[in-house]
């Protein structure tokens, strides 16, 4: 996640002049401010984009002509000649009338996740190497109250009993992430045997207690050594990333079928590398851009390598994908065809920049201009087969044509000021599927930060629970009108170290006291537990 949108708002509307030409709007999508996975927008008068983070009220703008030539490679496709197709309503909009249950397909995934760093402590313990949040975080103001991913949830050495309590909430699967540098301290090189020892002990947990694990490559925490490099503005580090991603598979292929290469590369490029906000702290506008599609080359050089690896090493063929934060815009008036425009620029501007070029091996022109480093043939190794893609949504986005309120009447928020708004998540998956080749899907991150009150052993987060009850209801309706799910994962399993918000946010469906390492149960947690022990929910709005 990032920080709220009050602290951000003021370098969100000057980074969006840097990125698309002044104007005044806000905007929801993949340009924002996301460091969990949530974006929002609203469009100023002017004409401003100004990237956001899912929650954030979005205001989308028409962008500007690019009209520098740019040289592309041969394969470099990009769309120059066909006009975005304005819809005047996003057909899923729409809530249908419905009562009773549904029940889910027998197959349904539920699951819960977490990150390695957010979670696992020992950060300097059996040869771990230092990652960019390590240094990150031990920088003095880069993180909320000081705070530190040093011990977080001490999952390294509690990992046995937060199996267990997946178990408990009767998931199926558990999606987590393997820390590069415990695994390759310096990123290159010798692999450290306690690091890959340590994930053969949390999969096998996760199979023991019947949970299927979902493995995550690379969530945020690059090996320091390779940012001294350059970090991902470095070629060859998509070059290492592939073989530290053979050597995952080489290792755990034998038991583990679901890979994702990346968790919401643009947090990592724009949070990382443009405004500062995230690890390694750096401001260059430039590099972010470069470092976005090296992201994204990496990902396509990783399933080839993983494949690979797989022949070799796997029982059976693994599934290879990827995970972004995405949101949708929408019109603040429906009927006004300004707000129209600018809601499905804003959807070709934000998702498209990682769907296009994953699912069609294009970019969109003005967005492969910005590229510095465009060759021949890496379309070609970015459009890899992908066997599913993750959607983390946490709120919509707004386009209109002048100044939107803050908040918007009638609107609810959480604790890091995103709007709640569960029936985008629907049209999101909906268009998806429909434009890019009905492919398959999965909500790999949904969830709120509220703050908890604890009464004895109970904590009643009503409003979590409602949160992520609507959003399970949405995913429900959505497979009821044709548009396959395979699965829901709410974040996260427990509390935890929410980068630049340190602890002071709070995600889990199980309550950590950091003092103690204590777990308990929400209810929001108990909750899900009953809606997948049954496979089923109200479709009843509550």
């Amino acid at each position: 996640m990032i920080r709220t949108i009050r602290e951000v708002m003021s370098f969100l509307r000057s980074l969006a002049c840097r990125i698309f030409g002044c104007g005044s709007a806000r905007n929801t999508g993949n340009s924002q401010e996301t460091s969990k996975s949530d974006s929002q927008n609203t469009a100023g008068s002017q004409g401003q984009v100004e990237p956001r983070k899912q929650g954030e009220p979005v205001v989308a703008q028409e962008e500007k002509k690019v009209s520098t030539p740019v040289v592309m490679p041969i394969d470099a496709k990009v769309e120059t000649t066909v006009e975005p197709q304005v819809q005047t309503k996003v057909e899923s909009s729409v809530e249908p009338h419905e009562d009773g249950d549904f029940e889910f397909p027998k197959d349904f995934v539920w699951g819960t996740g977490t990150s390695s760093y957010q979670v696992e402590g020992a950060w300097n313990v059996d040869g771990k190497g230092e990652s960019i949040w390590d240094r990150f975080s031990h920088t003095p103001g880069k993180v909320k109250n000081g705070d530190t991913g040093d011990i977080a949830c001490d999952h390294y050495n509690r990992f046995a009993e937060d199996i267990l309590l997946a178990k408990r909430l009767n998931l199926n699967s558990y999606r987590f992430s393997i820390a590069w540098p415990r695994l390759q301290p310096n990123g290159r090189g010798e692999f450290n045997q306690h690091g890959l020892d340590f994930y053969d002990r949390i999969v096998d947990a996760c199979l023991q207690n019947g949970i299927t694990p979902f493995i995550t490559l690379y969530h945020w925490d690059l090996p320091q050594a390779l940012e001294d490099e350059g970090g991902w503005g470095n070629r060859e580090v998509c070059e290492l990333f592939a073989a530290y991603a053979a050597k995952c598979v080489e290792r755990y292929g034998d038991r583990v079928r679901h890979w994702t290469t990346f968790n919401e590369p643009w947090c990592t490029s724009y949070l990382g590398y443009e405004n500062g906000y995230h690890a390694p702290g750096k401001k260059d506008p430039k590099l972010a851009a470069q470092v976005a599609h090296n992201l994204l080359v990496a990902h396509g050089l990783a399933a080839q390598a993983m494949r690979e690896s797989a022949k070799k090493n796997a029982k059976k063929p693994i599934e290879v994908g990827i995970v972004l934060n995405l949101s949708i815009t929408e019109p603040f008036h429906a009927d006004d065809p300004e707000d129209v425009k600018l809601a499905e620029a804003a959807w070709r501007r934000d998702c498209g920049a990682y769907l296009d070029p994953l699912y069609r091996g294009t970019y969109p022109a003005d967005h492969a201009a910005k590229i510095g480093d465009l060759r021949e043939g890496d379309l070609k190794i970015i459009s890899q087969k992908l066997d599913f893609l993750g959607i983390n949504f946490y709120s919509r986005g707004i386009a209109c044509k002048t100044d939107l309120p803050y908040p918007i009447p009638g609107s609810g928020y959480t604790a890091m000021g995103w709007e709640v708004s569960p029936w985008a998540l629907r049209g999101l998956l909906t268009r998806i599927y429909n434009e890019y080749g009905h492919p398959t899907l999965y909500v790999t991150e949904n969830g709120a930060a509220y703050d908890d009150v604890i009464d004895g052993d109970k904590i009643a987060d009503t409003k979590r629970l409602d949160y992520i009850r609507e959003h399970v209801r949405q995913v429900a309706l959505t497979i009821k009108s044709g548009v396959p799910i395979q699965g829901y994962f709410a974040w996260s399993l427990m509390d935890n170290f929410e980068w630049a918000e340190g602890y002071s946010r709070r995600f889990g469906i199980v309550y950590v006291d950091f003092d103690t390492q204590k777990r308990t149960i929400k209810d929001s947690g108990h909750w899900f537990a009953n809606a997948a022990k049954q496979n089923r929910v109200s479709l009843k709005k509550a």
